[in-house]
């Protein structure tokens, strides 16, 4: 029996969504911009699904814009809204431990005339907010900080951040990459302050190739995809329908039943398969030393005796090992076994 234990990286498709999009795929396969039945049953696919995703977030349908996953939802929400409102300021402000997805944009403005302000976090993987409260000034017209760190869990205090955005200058754009975080706590944009939030489907056991981006209205922002207007001329071409609804499905499996309980048993699974960890490869388990010599070995557990009070989320426990390589640990935790593992220097 093979454990697998990379769901940060993606997910298996639900049975539901598998049997939603093979259902979509052979019957309601029209194009939702035809004006006959098939081109209206698909249309109806389209909207239910943003009705269900919108009311995750408590949010207006129509704040919902479906793309090709997170990559796509973060490079339009950094690059277009930045462009859109260049006229106000070329500063922009994103955390230093940003996805790629999110990382590369920011280096595009930067090549392009932007001025960009790069946030440092402590040793935890915290955001500093004193440094945001400096970062700020006239020309700010963005500020970009995930939600949950894909690497080592954390998360960051986006409300707080939001807030601060908005006391200082309400027309700061605040976007949030919620790719790591959309499926395992409540997310709701706009008590949040956030005006872009980016989330892609196969984090959550839906589809690959689909995800979107929620754009509070009367955010101002360009398309990323030209051509024949579909999505309120925010992103042309025929709609992914089949991913569409089996995003739409994966996100109402997750948040219409049991939700809580379902958290409950992450943070459960994480504490009781990761704090053992250290005991059976024989070296000493404990929180981060800043102190710690280079050579000393030892495990530092993200995760470990997570709650839902803590700055971490379950569903991404990072076991760091000093004075080790992570490669060779792999036999010990569980054969076989499918994670992600990185040696760094």
């Amino acid at each position: 029996m093979e454990a697998y234990l990379d769901n940060a990286a993606t997910t298996r498709a639900a049975d539901e969504v598998a049997k939603v999009v093979t259902d979509i795929m052979l019957n309601d396969y029209g194009n939702p911009s035809s004006k006959h039945s098939k081109g209206f049953d698909a249309e109806k696919q389209v909207k239910q699904a943003a009705q269900i995703i919108a009311k995750t977030l408590k949010c207006d349908e129509k704040e919902i814009l479906f793309t090709s996953g997170g990559t796509e939802s973060n490079n339009m929400a950094i690059i277009e809204s930045a462009i859109a409102n260049k006229r106000r300021g070329n500063h922009v402000i994103v955390s230093s431990v940003e996805h790629s997805s999110v990382k590369e944009p920011f280096r595009y403005l930067e090549e392009n005339g932007f001025n960009v302000t790069y946030l440092p976090v402590d040793n935890r993987g915290l955001v500093s907010v004193d440094a945001l409260k400096e970062a700020l000034d006239e020309e700010t017209i963005l500020v970009s900080v995930m939600l949950v760190n894909n690497e080592i869990g954390t998360i960051e205090p986006v409300e707080k951040i939001g807030k601060i955005v908005k006391d200082y200058n309400k027309d700061i754009i605040f976007h949030v990459d919620a790719i790591q975080a959309y499926g395992k706590m409540r997310i709701y944009p706009k008590k949040m302050n956030i005006d872009l939030l980016s989330v892609s489907g196969h984090k959550i056991h839906g589809p690959k190739g689909t995800g979107f981006l929620f754009i509070k209205d009367k955010t101002k922002i360009k398309p990323l995809i030209l051509g024949g207007g579909q999505q309120r001329a925010m992103r042309s071409g025929t709609e992914n329908v089949p991913g569409i609804a089996g995003l739409g499905k994966a996100a109402e499996l997750i948040y219409t039943k049991d939700f809580d309980e379902k958290v409950d048993k992450m943070y459960e699974s994480s504490n009781s398969f990761f704090v053992p960890i250290a005991t059976s490869v024989e070296l000493s388990p404990g929180l981060f030393d800043e102190h710690a010599e280079p050579d000393d070995t030892y495990i530092f557990l993200s995760s470990s005796a997570c709650k839902r009070t803590s700055a971490r989320t379950p569903s991404n426990p990072a076991l760091t090992t000093c004075g080790a390589l992570s490669r060779p640990l792999i036999p010990f935790i569980c054969t076989p076994s499918s994670f992600s593992s990185s040696d760094t220097k």
